[in-house]
């Protein structure tokens, strides 16, 4: 069985320096907010070209501490209308929600299935102070033209970065980032992360993750606890200088799927420029997904459904289960994601390739 992702096979390499740099931390007797977080703060915001890096307890909190911080900084009130692409993960949605803001809906592009920043305009009005925009499955959404959109009304321009790590990003400098561990820099538990070149943010952010306090026991804001655990940030600091090695990795199988994937049937994503694409998903589309999936399963091939729902038509948000997006309905349905990292062997590429062209 090819299986989706492999993650003990990923992490196997690592094995040895986590188990001595386990016993490093247990040693030191320091389990929060130590020196192996310093350090991977240190080291990824200086991976990320950003001032600052803020290590936070998952990429949902990092959203959501992104937005509070701005509340804070009396950049966005409670209320504030802040547009959203309508495909991604329901996570980007809660963030908005659990900051007490309104997400509005933005369809994608259906061959990229990033935001469409054509339709970003025609959603903005007085009450719109943000675009919170995904980078969905590793690429780069189209940033030139949304940050000129952004600087034209006055926005917040904040990125969901939880699936692009090492992305050679432009525009803004606020970015949040998850190292689930499925994730192309992942931990071995949850863990997430914040990089930004504002100095106040980065300030209030540091006292958010923490109860709100800059100095133990002294709260200046209602905050919470959510912190990058030291064990996960030792985890990454080995993990990080391997990252270029995978991303370009992933490239790899990428330029496979995209040369000698042929198949009618099948409609491949759209990448421009494979620079701007970190490949954390190859995701294609297709009529019958379920169909297809089953097909590959009974060839020994595992795939996954990135995402059978879209937010606005999940039961937690019924609010918001009126709403036609047709395109992003049309991407939920149809949909598959196939195998990628750098543990495939040329093997195996070309067996998930012959299969899907057999289909």
């Amino acid at each position: 069985m090819i299986k989706f992702l492999d993650l003990h096979k990923l992490n196997q390499p690592f094995e040895a320096q986590f188990l001595s740099k386990t016993k490093e931390v247990l040693d030191k007797g320091w389990y929060i907010l130590g020196e192996e977080v310093n350090q991977f703060e240190q080291n990824f915001a200086a991976f990320s070209n950003a001032k600052h890096c803020i290590g936070v307890g998952n990429g949902l909190d990092a959203l959501v501490l992104i937005l509070k911080g701005y509340i804070q900084l009396g950049n966005l009130q409670k209320g504030d209308e802040v547009i959203v692409p309508a495909n991604t993960y329901i996570a980007t949605v809660l963030a908005i929600l659990q900051a007490d803001l309104v997400p509005v809906f933005v369809e994608p592009k259906i061959d990229t299935y990033n935001i469409d920043p054509d339709l970003i305009s025609e959603n903005i009005n007085s009450k719109t102070k943000a675009i919170l925009l995904v980078h969905l499955y590793g690429q780069l959404a189209e940033m030139d033209q949304i940050m000129e959109i952004g600087y034209h009304h006055n926005l917040l321009i904040i990125e969901d970065a939880a699936q692009a790590h090492g992305l050679n990003f432009k525009g803004s400098h606020t970015r949040a980032f998850s190292f689930y561990p499925g994730k192309n820099l992942g931990a071995l538990g949850d863990g997430g992360g914040i990089t930004t070149n504002d100095d106040k943010l980065a300030e209030v952010l540091l006292s958010l993750r923490n109860y709100g306090s800059s100095k133990k026991y002294y709260c200046d804001f209602i905050g919470v606890n959510s912190r990058l655990d030291e064990l996960q940030a030792a985890f990454l600091n080995i993990k990080l200088p391997h990252l270029q090695a995978e991303n370009e990795a992933r490239k790899n199988v990428a330029k496979r799927y995209f040369s000698e994937i042929k198949n009618s049937k099948i409609i491949l994503p759209t990448c421009e420029n494979i620079d701007n694409h970190v490949f954390h998903l190859f995701v294609i589309r297709t009529e019958n997904r379920n169909q297809l999936q089953e097909y590959l399963l009974d060839n020994g091939i595992e795939t996954v459904i990135h995402y059978p729902i879209p937010p606005h038509k999940q039961k937690a948000l019924q609010e918001f289960n009126h709403l036609e997006l047709p395109i992003t309905e049309k991407i939920h349905r149809e949909v598959l994601s196939l195998p990628i990292s750098s543990v495939l062997t040329e093997e195996e590429i070309s067996h998930i390739i012959s299969t899907l062209n057999s289909y």
